[in-house]
């Protein structure tokens, strides 16, 4: 699985990144001085470049340029990393005329970000493509579907991965017909794989088949964790009760450290932002105040953990409060006002909700908790839907990084769908550095204006 997903791919990235970071440095002091920086010349500059360096590696992080869709390998390289470089030279400019450090690289400052641009952009898209290149297994994909479709799309579609699909088989009731299909295709393309839906029914009979070839030295591979470790999402066609009692089980069972620490980072968290926060509340009640003299919370109800209802409270961005009534319609009169237009933006009308996380009806990370009304639909209309109230709702999550088709407030069943495989991909697969991810990738969409 681990050659087949890549997921070599960040470890690679990163390490690469630093060694960019210190030739590019090294490149800066031998054009600054002209001759190859002797050892203690660069010793000198790697102390302090060296807290840049870190802060650089996570930059990057937040950017999103360590994913497995990183833009940069999509053909968005220059304008990503010419972004990425902008921030990194206002931090550095930042630590080198205000940190206390031990040496005064003013001169050397420009040329390094010059330098390092160069060096990042050949590394990331000429070095790379060809490091990361491995020979390609073949593989059978069975199973049929969208998912499966998008799955066999995107791994014949793209050059990082360690397997090729040159056969699909679609499952049929017929046993002897599918047995027969699978075994054709394995000799024939000399497979030394098969990913499988092991949740279709319809393979059921095949079983002892599939079992049968591991003894042949073929790998038999779960096409909902390869589809899982490709797309950072669970493909909802291939969860049924046993994948929801045997995930949810252990993603829920034996998380007592990792709940007990993230309960004390969100309290601290929660508390420190909160405070600092309460410097902006005088000016937002005076900015909504000025535009229609209306009041400057709004409280509404939402589904929390285990499907309770909690109370979080909100800045009003919108002429009025109608408590998601409107949802059922699918429409609302009300209107966002120019004053929560821009707070919305900034998600400085969520600053509230840092209370509800004090209280521990929400956590900073966590999916986002749904209005009332909208839950009855949805637990209708989509099934095991409210397998995402089996944990704590979130200010920010997984599926608002990653899921580009927000619902907002109104009935929409199939963004909604789409939106439960990244929530679910959460409730499973949750951690502190996952949490650290969301958290970075949040901050990044707020100040790219981005909104999540």
């Amino acid at each position: 699985m681990t050659r087949i997903a890549n997921s070599r791919f960040a470890p690679v990235l990163i390490v690469g990144d630093i060694i960019a970071f210190v030739f590019s440095l090294i490149l800066t002091l031998a054009i600054r001085y002209e001759s190859i920086p002797g050892r203690g010349l660069l010793l000198l500059h790697l102390q302090s470049f060296s807290i840049l360096f870190v802060i650089f590696v996570i930059v990057h992080f937040s950017a999103g340029l360590y994913d497995k869709q990183a833009a940069v390998i999509r053909g968005r390289a220059q304008s990503l990393i010419f972004k990425v470089q902008a921030i990194n030279v206002l931090i550095g400019i930042a630590f080198f005329y205000f940190a206390p450090v031990s040496i005064a690289p003013k001169a050397n400052l420009f040329i390094y970000f010059v330098v390092s641009t160069a060096v990042l952009y050949i590394w990331r898209t000429v070095m790379f493509p060809v490091v990361s290149a491995s020979k390609k297994q073949v593989a059978v994909l069975v199973g049929k579907g969208p998912d499966i479709q998008d799955l066999r799309d995107e791994i014949n579609g793209s050059g990082r991965y360690g397997i090729i699909f040159p056969s699909l088989i679609a499952p049929t009731a017929e046993v002897g017909r599918t047995v027969a299909a699978i075994k054709e295709a394995v000799s024939k393309n000399a497979a030394s794989i098969i990913v499988a839906d092991l949740h279709d029914k319809a393979l059921e009979s095949v079983m002892p088949f599939l079992y049968s070839l591991i003894f042949d030295g073929v790998q038999v591979i779960d096409a909902s964790r390869l589809y899982e470790s490709v797309f950072d999402r669970i493909p909802l066609s291939m969860v049924g009760e046993r994948w929801l009692v045997e995930n949810s089980t252990a993603a829920l069972g034996s998380r007592r450290v990792y709940d007990t620490a993230k309960r004390i980072l969100d309290v601290v968290a929660a508390i420190l932002i909160g405070i600092v926060s309460l410097f902006f509340y005088p000016f937002i009640y005076i900015a909504i105040k000025l535009e229609d003299g209306g009041s400057l919370f709004v409280r509404q109800e939402r589904i929390g953990k285990n499907g309770k209802p909690i109370s979080m409270a909100k800045f009003r961005s919108m002429t009025a409060d109608d408590g998601g009534a409107y949802a059922e319609g699918g429409k609302t009169v009300h209107k966002v006002t120019r004053v929560g237009r821009l707070i919305r933006l900034t998600r400085i009308d969520e600053l509230p909700q840092l209370w509800s996380v004090i209280k521990g009806d929400q956590s900073l990370v966590g999916p986002r908790p749904e209005l009332p009304p909208l839950v009855k639909i949805y637990e209708k209309e989509i099934p095991y839907y409210n397998a995402r109230h089996l944990i704590t709702p979130g200010l920010s999550g997984w599926a608002q990084i990653y899921h580009r088709a927000h619902p907002h407030h109104a009935v929409a069943v199939e963004d909604t769908r789409d939106k439960l495989s990244y929530d679910l991909y959460y409730v499973k697969n949750r951690s502190l550095m996952l949490d650290l991810k969301i958290a970075l990738q949040t901050l990044k969409s707020i100040l790219s204006k981005q909104g999540v």
